[in-house]
């Protein structure tokens, strides 16, 4: 059976598509079962209606405070009870009602700790680094401070500006996310401390920690497809 994913986007949403084009491969293991916004009008929401996925917009501006936002964003996730969700250029900061209640995986442009938050790649040109590359991690209550899952390695070529730099990275950036995803929804993972790994429970040689997807009935499990440690 695959892994239900929600998939949380602000924009044009490349990310989300090539998790649905992998997603037709039932061998992959997951499957987009709802795509989450935090505006209206934008083409990663007309991705997902073209492929019959479910769509929902939960607005900052329509909530009293963020808490109550996060509240109503969480409910919505919840609604299509995913066994994780994907963070894929959803360019708000998650509460802590998300947090506690799913495990939720990000895309960086950029080698963390090293440059986190909105402006990496500039940051990245303008400290003169000569490489620079992409992190897929899981989320955690600080910005870009979560447990790290991948990287990879992508050159500063000279003469890059920001947007042709920023172009390589996403190349890299959507192959990392989909293989991490797949395996994450086919084998599971775990995570000791700050250490995250994927595989099958045999692989790591500690069944105690490992981590699968699993379906929370109730927000009353937060816990579920999440480590404790």
């Amino acid at each position: 059976m695959s892994a239900r994913l929600v998939v949380l986007i602000s924009g044009s949403g490349t990310n989300l598509q090539a998790l649905m084009d992998a997603s037709a491969d039932e061998a992959y293991g997951a499957e987009v079962v709802a795509v989450g916004a935090d505006r209206d009008g934008i083409e990663g929401l007309a991705r997902a209606r073209r492929a019959g996925v479910p769509t929902f917009v939960v607005k900052l501006g329509d909530h009293p405070s963020r808490a109550e936002w996060d509240e109503a964003l969480c409910a919505a996730i919840a609604a299509h009870r995913p066994d994780f969700v994907v963070s894929a250029g959803f360019m708000k900061i998650l509460g802590p009602q998300v947090l506690q209640a799913f495990s939720v995986v990000n895309t960086h442009p950029a080698l963390l700790p090293s440059f986190p938050g909105a402006h990496a790649v500039s940051e990245s040109l303008a400290y003169g680094v000569r490489v620079t590359g992409c992190t897929v991690h899981l989320i955690d209550a600080g910005v870009d401070t979560g447990p790290v899952i991948a990287q990879e390695t992508v050159p500063v070529e000279d003469g890059d500006d920001e947007e042709t730099l920023h172009e390589r990275i996403k190349i890299v950036e959507r192959r990392l996310l989909v293989e991490v995803v797949g395996r994450m929804a086919r084998y599971g993972w775990t995570v000791t401390g700050r250490h995250a790994r994927l595989g099958r429970p045999e692989d790591s040689g500690d069944r105690s920690q490992s981590q699968h997807p699993g379906r929370p009935e109730a927000l009353d499990r937060p816990e579920t497809g999440r480590s404790t440690k």
